[in-house]
Order: C-alpha cells, then structure tokens, then sequence
C-alpha cells in the first residue's frame, strides 16, 4: 500500500494565460507522522498506574476503538465470533463455529509462531460450510485495512494459568488480541514491564483457549517513556540458545518517532501516533516480516525504516502519474541509514512492496560483490522464503529478466554490466524497471550508470548508503556528474545518521584506544605522534612491530572481547594493511601460542583464520571506499596464494573441512568463515579488505586495526563491532595501533554532526573511574562491617542492589581498559561476597512476589546478564578441589572459597547443595582438605572421573523422580531430554512432548490436556535449565557427558 505526503498537482493553462494547477493524486495518509504532536504539559501531581491506564483508554477511545468489557474466556471467544462475522458478513451456526474456532483459533497444537504466521502470511482461511460450500473467511484484512474493527479492553483476569495474572490494556483486531500494552506508573524503570510481559508468557498467555498467543506487537510504558516491539523478542528472550547468549532482549525493543527522528516517548504522544487505527493496522499488516527460518522471528519495522519505504514507493507512484519522471533523478532518490540499522529488511520491503505496485514489472536489487550478493540472497531469503531470485551467472540473470512471474531479482553490479555489454537488445530496456543499489560507490558503478541511462527507458534509481559520498569526501576523478550520492540518485529522501541510531540504542557507540607500538625519532617533537606518521612501508610491516603488536593481542583477547573458555563473549577481526601484514600477523600469532604452549603458560588456544583475495583496484584514497576484493584467489602472486593454501590447512584440520584456494571451494571458504564468525567458533578473523564492509555479526565486538582508514571505510570498518545484543555488549571496541584520531573526528564530523565524537565515541576512562570508585567508597561505607557484607532492611536492600548494579555496568565498561586491574580497588573475595548477597536479595524478592501473585519493588532491576560475564564455572570449582588436595590437610580455606565462589555465581547457586555435597565427599570441608598423594595433573583427573560419576547418578535419580511423579514413558522422555542438551533446550513444539505423556484427551473440558502439557514442559525445562551448566550431552558417557 503506498501512500504520498502530498497531494500531487499538474500545470494547466487556460484561455486566459493564467498557470492554475489540478489535483491527479490524493493518497492516504503516511504511516510515521511528519511532526511529534504537541503533548499537554503534566501537571505535578502524582499520577497512579490506574490514571495512566484510564488517561490512555480515554485517547484510544477518542480514535475510534471500541471499548469491550468482558470478563471471562467465553466472553472473548463470543466477541471474536461477532467480529469474524461482521468483517465477513457471514452467520456461523453453532457447529460451523466450533469447527472454525478449535480448528484454526483454539485448537491447542498451534504454537505462537503457528499464530504469528496465521496473521503475517495466512489470514484468509478457505472454509467448508455446512452446506459444503467453501468460504474465505478472513480474520484480517491486510489491503483494506479500516475494514478491520478494533477495539480495546483492560484488566482482563486470566486465571487459568499457573498464576493469576491481570492484563493492563489489550487492543483487539476483529476481536483477536493483536497488541498488548503493559503500564507501570511513572518513576518506574521500563524494564520492568518488560519483565512483567515475559512473566505472561511462561505463567498465562497459553491458558484458556490461547488467544494472547496471538498479540504480534507489545508496548511497555512507564508515562514517561514507551518503547514497543514484536511477540519474538519477549519469547527469544524467555529460551536464550545454549552455549551461546539469547540472541533477544530488552535491548531489541523500539522507540516511536516522527519523520524526523523525533522520539515520542510520552505515553499520550505515543498513544495518538503510534496507536492511531491507520498507524497501528499498517504496522500489523504491512510493516512486519516474520522470517523464513528454523526458528523465525517476528521483525517489526522501526519508524525510519516506514518512513524510507513509503517515500520510495511515493517516487514510483507518482511518476506512473508523472511518466516524463520516468529515467530521471526525480524518480529515484537515495535513503541515508547508517551502517547497522537494517537496512537489508528496509530494502526487502521496498522491494517486496514495489514489485506488488501496478504497473511495475521488475525490482532489481544490485549489489557490488559476490559475496554481498550472496549474503543479501541469504537475509531476502530469511524474510521470506524463495521471495527473491539470484543469479549465479549471466545467463542466469538473463533468464531471471525475461521471465515475467519472477518480480524480485538479486544480482550484482559486474554481472548487470556484463549482461548489457553482451545485449544491445532487450526486452527488459523498454520494462518497467526499478533499481535499488546497495552501497553501490564504487568506481564501476560510473559505467553501470551510464549504461542503465542509455538502455533502460523506463526506470527509477534507488540507492542506500550508510556513509554517502558529499563533495568534501568525493573522488574528484571520473565523471564528474557522479561524484556525489545525489548527483548519481536524486533526492535524499529519508536519513538516519549514527548519532540518531546510537541515540535510540539501535546500534552500539564505539570505544576507541590507539597504541603506540613504534619509538618516534629522537628529533620527533610531536607528543602523540604514532606509526601512521611513519611513511616508511618497511617500518610498519617489520617482523618485530608484528610480533609486538601480536603479543599485545594475545595478552589481551580475553580482556577486549569478554571470552570465556566456555564459549561465552564475542569474536574479532584484525584489519591488515595488505597481503604481506596479514601473513606476517598470522605467523607471528600461531608462532607465539607455539611458544606458550610449549612453555605451559597457554591457557587456551585461540582459533585463529585469515582471508584475503586480489583486489586489482586498491582502495580509494579520496572517499576512503574500502577496495573490492575479489571471491577468486587464483589472481593472487604464488606465495601468497600458498601462504592462504597454508592457513585454509590449518583451518580444515581444526574444523575437520575441506576447503582450498580453487574456485568454487575458496567460495565456499568465505561462507564457511562467515558463519562460523558468528557462531563464536572463530575467535579472531584476520582479513586485508574481506568482512570490513557487509559483514553483519552481532557476537563480534572487537575490531584490531593496523591500516589506515578515513571517511567511509572508517564507518564501515568500525561498524562492524557496534551491532545490539544484549545488557554485556554496551559498546563496538576498536584497537587501534595507529594513530586514527584525527581521521575519526573528521569522519564522525562528516556522517553525523559537529558535535557527534561526543556520542558515538565512549568518554575518557578516567571518567568512568572517578564514578566507579564513588559507588566503591559508598558501597563499602554502607554496606561492608568488620570485612562481611551486611544488608539489613528493605530500604537498605533497594539501596544496595540499585548502587550494585550500576557498578555492574561501570565495571563491564572499564574492563575493557588496560588500565583498570592496577586501579580497581574491590579484591576477588569482596567482590564475590557483593555478589553473593545481591543474588540473595534477587532471590527473596522474586520468591516473595510468587507467594503474594504481585510484583515487589518494581523500580528494581537485577543485573543479572553482566554477573554471568565474569562468574565461575564448574570447572574452576573442580580445579580448587584438586589443589587443596595438594596441602598438608590443615588448609581450613578451601572450603570456604568454593562456597563462596558457587554462591555468588547466577548458574551455580541453585545447585549449592549439590556441589557441595560432592566437594564434601572428595575430602574438603570446612575443617580443612584430605591430602592425597600424585601431582596436580593425576589429581585433576581424579576429581573429573569422580565428578563425571557423582553426577551421573544425580542426574538419573532425580529423571526417575520425574517421570514417576508425572507418569511419562520413560524412553521417550529421555529422548527429549538427548535433544533438548545436545540443541537449544526442551523443544515446545511438534508431536514428541504429546508421545511422552500420559494418555489423555486432548480436548478434555477445561482444557487440561493442555495445562498439564505446559507443566510437564516447564519442569523438563527446569530440569534442562538445572544441569545444561554442568552436563554436555544426555545420558552421560565417559567422553563428553559432563562439563
């Protein structure tokens, strides 16, 4: 559905000489608001949870919903069959309806996604009637959208879950619950309304006949501030993958804004744009994608994102209005969204959108490399499947273009160019035709340009760029009539810079250090001068610079990118400044942990790779375009080319691959690569151009740089760390062993305002310091007595975990810093009692609100993601065991530093006793430790065998437990459990919980087969979450099966 801002108007003259104008287009109105509404000014008395919910019914209903008072399930279910008959103008009999409701609606075996794809993709059901006929019984309409009825109800009690739980405010689409709001009055952190809704999710949005597994969109709001986002986050962020971090969270909530970026964060602001009938039905039915994958995700478009495609489809509306617009910059135009702010989905709806629009007959997407073209077939795919068409050669594009029933065609600019030099001819010049480039600033686009306007009759040219070429960053070389972005485009329609996305927390800002890792000159006066001011190529590849700047790598890895041996934390890449540097730095790498392997000081072995290909252009110093390297490596001189034969070898045999240097399988090298870097299987990436521009990782948060970058290779390089994930990665950090300051002042200038280093950038360290160590001073005024932690009083204990937990954050940000060890203050010990107690309170707080059904202190929040960061794990536990072993037998402090380890560790503290009881039975307890005879190494293995035993037994006493409480089949239900601890937890979905279960009837009165369903899930999954820290796979076998 396209939409214009204006209505468009066309010259006439009449008689009389005089210029009037005629209106030809009148369009609907846009989805995003061109200005903020003015917003009463509050006044200063306090204002109830209860007034905000009434203050926003009161703007709801003064838009046209209908309010609906109902409180029970048969009330819901009544209203939706009134609805569906209304929007369908049909009756239902009695047995029609229960036909169509448990089949389609209610019927128990449909899962959220199940619900989520009925309304995103399917919501025309072809229904038999009675009489045989066959109905298209719509339960929304997604072109004629005011068709839909809606309507808004609170407080609605669920109380069939496993909680009572009462609802704030839902809004109903022809009677199904498609948005749910959740309030918490003003002063109250947002997150908890977050929090709240995800409570929903595993205690009460089931129950009954499932309904609010429906809602696509929910909105949190404290009055203040109001945030919404898509039914997956809250679910993603309630079943976090294993061995890696939930991929999910808070941070993937959205803000509301106008055209211009303007935040509308107050509730009422929000209420009269964002939950305005048009706005809120077109986000549902047009601006959502739910992905094609294993495991999809519901993705709802942020206001930029509207914005740019309806302004793109406005261009092509009007000019089929317009049609002399038609091959000119007037119907094309350029959209500027910064690196990391999707993008990729924005064009896919724009292309998706386009394609559908009368009178359009081809969407062509050209993007700039092979891999790029790759990677956008792979994300087109995830929106939807099989939406778009690639072409892995000419003739594949060729054919792509003659064929009318393919709409949207994936390809990349040299195979475009190569199609049009072979074709003087073809059906597709005289088509309908629009182009959409992405990033496409690169010296052949010149050519590409010219050929499209010499070929093509009936176009339009879009382009989106992270980092547009202006004239103080343009090549003065080449045509000079495409220099700029706009010269080549047209118009900027839409921007969203990096200061605006890093100000709506949709990316990530920088935290930047550069070290000085060459002497200067003895003449050298100035102070800060490092290797960039040496223009001697031989200095800054030397052998010994590497090898120092290697040994800083290694020192700190652990540090820059969080990693913990278990799998835990972020990926690297190190930019190189060319084919010889890359070798020189992977030499000197693999060399050094050689060397500290061999010196037993190792503690774990990074895996390290490298790519690289021919670049035959170089990159361009005048913008800064990083240059294209190529996805053929045979280009490459012989000892290069061996030097990559050599490292793809050692990557084959830690990976057990076989990829090479040839062809087909260098391609296959860099998707390997590609996935394996956003898996965390790679830890650090060595490249020369590859992965510095399209690459898309959320787990990689460190980028070591040793090339010189500026303007829009800088962007993008540094970008490729600043991607969200979740409350650990709060910044992109970026290692600089030249010195770039100069060059990132002056590109942050450029992209996002004067003032934009003061965003974008992290503040100094020791600004970070001065604030750490007041919250030190005042923590352990307050809180620390005699040594011990002391927290007595619920005043004391909100006081504590608010100051805890904002030393969290600071000493996640300054960990980072090299500096930080020398100046933190807390030891080991007292951090971990700190620890141990915040998790106390978290605990009593939490047991406290599940005995009173309510939520106690809800302006808390409990850092719990930045404690994991740092925690121990079993296998430091197991190691203190064996080393008190080692004493005479009168060390009394074993003991107490293992429990005070497990207690203060979010993963361990719940399998307290039975660590414990383990620790006590290899001879350690508070008296002291049994002394045994053999080294550390035997003693190692003695505690691992009788750890792997203890635990196997207590893993199998308590399933037997289990299945006779819940009377499972026994076999079955350890086949969950095998799938559950080797994927990513108890699957909820398809036939296998049914096959363990008691028999039963799936639609006994109450629903009970469905309730007991979800008990037995819920317990499987505790017994999963319990143990998935502690056991690899399921049953335990002598090689793999604990932790």
């Amino acid at each position: 559905m396209a939409t214009v801002d204006e209505p468009i108007e066309t010259e006439r003259r009449p008689s009389s000489g005089a210029l009037t104008y005629g209106l030809i287009l009148q369009g609907p109105e846009s989805t995003v608001c061109s200005e903020a509404p003015a917003v009463p000014a509050a006044g200063d008395a306090y204002q109830s949870e209860a007034a905000l919910e009434e203050g926003l019914l009161r703007v709801l209903t003064s838009q046209g919903y209908d309010r609906l008072r109902v409180d029970s399930e048969a009330g819901l279910v009544a209203n939706l069959r009134a609805r569906v008959e209304e929007l369908n103008g049909i009756v239902f009999t009695d047995a029609e309806w229960a036909r169509f409701c448990s089949g389609y609606v209610t019927n128990p075996a449909l899962t959220v996604i199940d619900k989520t794809r009925r309304i995103q993709n399917d919501p025309v059901i072809a229904f038999e009637r009675d009489d045989g006929s066959v109905k298209n019984v719509y339960l929304l309409d997604r072109e004629h959208i005011h068709r839909n009825r809606l309507q808004v109800m609170n407080q609605y009690e669920a109380g069939d879950g496993a909680h009572l739980n009462r609802y704030d405010v839902t809004i109903l689409v022809n009677g199904l619950p498609l948005a749910h709001i959740e309030l918490k009055r003003r002063g109250v952190r947002l997150r908890e309304a977050f929090n709240q809704i995800e409570r929903y999710q595993r205690e009460s949005f089931w129950s009954g006949s499932g309904l609010f597994e429906f809602v696509q969109v929910f909105v949190i709001s404290n009055g203040t501030s109001t945030k919404y986002y898509g039914n997956t986050v809250r679910w993603e962020h309630t079943h976090p993958k294993r061995g890696r971090r939930g991929v999910a969270s808070f941070e993937f909530t959205s803000w509301w804004t106008d055209a211009n970026n303007r935040r509308i964060a107050d509730l009422e602001g929000f209420a009269r744009t964002f939950l305005s009938r048009g706005t809120l039905l077109m986000v549902l039915t047009h601006y959502c994608v739910l992905t094609a994958e294993d495991e999809p995700k519901l993705l709802v478009m942020r206001p930029y994102q509207i914005c740019a495609t309806e302004r793109i489809l406005n261009r092509i509306l009007i000019s089929e209005y317009d049609r002399k617009r038609l091959g000119t910059t007037d119907a094309g135009g350029y959209i500027w969204h910064t690196t990391g702010s999707g993008k990729t989905l924005t064009s896919f709806k724009c292309a998706q959108l386009a394609s559908r629009m009368e009178g359009v007959d081809k969407v062509l997407f050209v993007v700039d490399r092979k891999d790029l073209d790759y990677q956008t077939m792979k994300e087109y795919n995830r929106f939807q499947k099989d939406a778009v068409n690639g072409s892995e050669d000419t003739r594949a594009l060729d054919e792509n273009l003659r064929d009318d029933t393919k709409r949207i065609c994936v390809t990349t600019i040299q195979k475009l160019s190569v199609l049009i030099s072979r074709n003087q001819t073809h059906p597709i010049y005289d088509r309908h035709v629009v182009f959409i480039f992405d990033e496409c600033h690169r010296s052949q686009f010149g050519r590409m340009h010219r050929e499209i306007i010499r070929k093509f009759r009936n176009y339009h040219l879009f382009g989106f760029t992270g980092t547009p070429i202006f004239a103080k960053n343009a090549n003065m070389s080449g045509d000079p009539t495409l220099r700029t972005t706009e010269q080549a485009f047209g118009d900027r329609l839409h921007s969203y810079t990096i200061v605006d996305a890093i100000a709506d927390g949709n990316v990530l800002p920088f935290r930047v250090s550069y070290l000085q890792t060459m002497r200067q000159s003895a003449d050298s006066d100035a102070q800060g001068e490092l290797v960039e001011a040496i223009d001697r190529e031989g200095a800054i590849v030397s052998e010994a610079r590497i090898a120092m700047n290697a040994a800083y790598i290694l020192r700190h890895f652990g540090q820059a990118t969080m990693r913990r041996a278990d799998g835990t934390g972020f990926t690297s890449i190190l930019a190189t400044d060319g084919i010889p540097a890359a070798r020189r730095y992977y030499r000197a790498l693999t060399e050094q942990e050689d060397e500290m392997e061999r010196a037993g000081t190792l503690r774990h072995r990074l895996r390290i790779a490298m790519i690289y290909s021919y670049a035959p252009n170089g990159d361009d110093l005048a913008t800064g375009i990083i240059a294209d390297e190529s996805m053929d490596a045979a280009g490459l001189p012989a000892s290069d080319r061996e030097a990559l034969e050599q490292a793809i070898g050692d990557y084959n045999r830690m990976f057990g691959t076989s990829y090479s240097t040839d062809g087909a399988r260098f391609q296959n090298y860099y998707k390997d690569v590609s996935q394996r870097l956003k898996n965390r299987e790679i830890d650090l990436l060595i490249v020369v151009d590859m992965f510095l521009t399209g690459f898309d990782s959320k787990t990689l948060n460190t980028l070591w740089v040793d090339k010189n970058l500026r303007m829009h290779g800088l962007i993008q390089a540094f970008s490729r760390t600043n991607r969200i994930l979740d409350s650990v990665k709060t910044f992109g950090n970026v290692v600089c062993f030249r010195d770039l300051s100069k060059q990132v002042d002056e590109a942050l200038e450029l992209f996002g305002d004067r003032d934009a280093a003061g965003i974008v950038v992290l503040k100094p360290y020791r600004e970070y310091l001065g604030q750490y160590l007041e919250l030190v001073d005042e923590i352990t005024r307050k809180y620390v007595r005699d040594g011990a932690v002391s927290v007595v009083g619920e005043a004391a204990e909100k006081g504590f975990v608010g100051a805890f937990g904002a030393l969290l954050k600071l000493r996640n940000v300054l960990g980072v810093f090299d500096e930080f060890p020398a100046d933190d203050p807390l030891s080991d010990r007292l951090l971990q009692d700190l620890q141990g107690v915040y998790l106390d309170i978290g605990d009593k707080l939490k047991s406290r609100a599940k005995a009173e059904k309510s939520d106690i202190v809800d302006d808390l929040v409990f850092e719990i993601e930045l404690i994991r960061q740092v925690e121990v794990g079993v296998d430091y536990i197991l190691e203190l065991v064996a080393k008190a072993h080692g004493g005479n037998g009168e060390d009394r402090t074993a003991y107490d530093r293992i429990r005070r380890a497990v207690a203060s560790s979010p993963q361990l503290r719940d399998k307290a006793d039975l660590i414990l009881e383990f620790v006590e039975r290899m001879g350690v307890s508070p008296d002291g430790a049994r002394h045994e005879d053999g080294g550390l190494e035997e003693r190692r293995r003695r505690v691992d065998d009788a750890w792997h035993t203890y635990l196997g037994g207590q893993v199998e006493r308590e399933l037997d437990g289990l299945i006779a409480e819940e009377r499972l089949k026994p076999e079955q239900t350890r086949r969950i459990l095998s799938i559950a601890f080797d994927g990513d937890g108890v699957p909820e979905t398809g036939a296998l919980i049914g096959e363990c279960m008691p028999r039963m009837s799936r639609f006994t009165k109450g629903n009970a087969y469905l309730e007991q369903r979800h008990r037995i899930i819920h317990k499987l999954q505790a017994f999963y979450d319990k143990y998935k820290t502690l056991v690899r796979s399921y049953p335990l076998d002598e090689e793999n099966g604990s932790k």
